[in-house]
C-alpha cells in the first residue's frame, strides 16, 4: 500500500478538509461556525457563503469567540469555532479549559496553521505545543489528520461526538494518502505498513515522511510498519502496545515539540503494559523558524531521508 500512496498527485491541505467538509454537512446538520476575522484562510468561508444565517464573524478577538461558541453550545447547537491554533490553543485557553472544557459543552475548535508546515509565517505563528496543550484537558478529543480527506472524516465525526474537540489542520497542500472509501474510526490508529523490526507511529502531514522512510529503509534491510495516529485523544493503547510487542522499538513522528505530544502520549500508553523503547522524533525544545516547509522539515530533521537515518542509528 505504501508505494500506492507515497506515489498519490492529488494535494489538499487538511484546512481545505475541514473547511469542505462543514460544506456538506450543513446541508443535514444542524450547527453554527464562527471565525476570528480568518475566514477565508480557514476555509470556513464555504460555510459562510452557503449557510450566512448559521455563521458568526467574531473579528479579531479568539477568547470572546470561544466563550461566545460555549453560550451558543449551551441551547443544544453544536458549534464549529475557527482560527488558527497559535490563537485557539495559545491565545483562548482559559475560554477553552474553563468555558468550554469544564461543562463538556459541543464546541469544535477547527485548528489550522498548526505546525511547522505554517512555513514562512515563522515562529510566532507555528504552534508546537497545541497537542499538549489540548490532550491534558478533560474530556478533549484530539484529531490530527494525515490528509485532507481525513480531515473532513475528522470533522464529520466531532459532530457526532459529544463533547468538546480540537481538530489540527494545516496550511499548506500535501498529498492525499488515504481514500474515501477507507475506514474511520475515532481512538482507532491504522497501519498502514506492516513491519517486524521497527514500527514508526506518525500523526498528521509527516504520516507521507513515514511511508517514503519506510522505503529507504527497506533498500538497507529494515522492515518498518508505519502507524496513522489521527486520534491523539483518546489514542489507541491496544494497537500500540500489539506493536510494541511485536517490534520492541517505537518510533514516533509529529511536526510537534517531542514534549507532551503524540511521543509523550505513546510513551504513556505503552509505559504500564509493555515497556518498551521509544524514539521521539519531532522538534526538540525549539521554537520554529521562517522557511519553506521542505527547508523546515530539512533543518528539523523530520523529512523522510532524515527519518530514515535516524532510524537507522537508532536501530544499530
Amino acid at each position: 500500500m505504501s508505494n500506492l500512496v507515497t506515489e498519490s498527485k492529488d494535494k489538499m491541505a487538511t484546512r481545505d478538509g475541514y473547511g469542505r467538509a462543514l460544506e456538506s454537512l450543513g446541508d443535514t446538520r444542524s450547527f453554527y461556525v464562527m471565525c476570528a476575522d480568518l475566514t477565508d484562510s480557514t476555509r470556513a468561508i464555504y460555510f459562510r457563503d452557503k449557510f450566512p444565517s448559521r455563521f458568526i464573524e467574531c473579528g479579531i478577538a479568539e477568547a470572546n469567540m470561544m466563550a461566545a461558541a460555549a453560550g451558543i453550545a449551551t441551547t443544544g447547537m453544536p458549534v464549529f469555532a475557527s482560527t488558527y491554533a497559535i490563537f485557539a490553543a495559545g491565545r483562548s485557553y482559559e475560554q477553552i479549559r474553563n468555558s468550554i472544557c469544564y461543562p463538556h459543552l459541543n464546541v469544535k475548535i477547527g485548528a489550522t496553521h498548526a505546525g511547522l508546515s505554517v512555513g514562512e509565517d515563522g515562529a510566532s505563528h507555528q504552534c508546537l505545543e497545541d497537542i499538549a496543550l489540548m490532550r491534558v484537558l478533560p474530556g478533549m478529543t484530539v484529531f490530527s489528520p494525515c490528509d485532507g480527506l481525513e480531515a473532513k472524516k475528522c470533522t464529520a465525526a466531532a459532530l457526532d461526538i459529544d463533547g468538546p474537540v480540537y481538530i489540527r489542520l494545516g496550511r499548506s497542500a500535501s498529498p492525499v494518502i488515504t481514500r474515501e472509501d477507507d475506514p474511520f474510526e475515532v481512538g482507532k490508529g491504522i497501519v498502514l505498513a506492516d513491519g517486524k523490526d521497527v514500527a514508526i507511529v506518525a500523526t498528521g502531514i509527516l504520516v507521507l515522511e513515514a511511508l517514503k522512510a519506510r522505503e529507504i529503509l527497506a533498500q538497507n534491510g529494515i522492515d518498518a510498519a508505519v502507524i496513522n495516529i489521527h486520534t491523539i485523544k483518546p489514542i489507541d493503547k491496544d494497537l500500540l502496545v500489539r506493536y510494541a510487542e511485536k517490534t520492541r522499538h517505537l518510533i514516533t513522528l509529529e511536526e510537534h515539540s517531542v514534549i507532551g505530544g503524540l511521543g509523550a502520549a505513546v510513551l504513556e500508553a505503552v509505559s504500564d503494559t509493555c515497556p518498551t523503547r521509544v524514539t521521539r522524533l519531532g522538534v526538540n525544545d525549539q521554537f520554529g523558524r521562517s522557511g519553506t516547509v521542505s527547508a523546515l522539515f530539512n533543518y528539523y530533521g523530520l523529512d523522510a531521508g532524515s527519518i530514515a537515518q535516524k532510524i537507522q542509528n537508532s536501530v544499530k
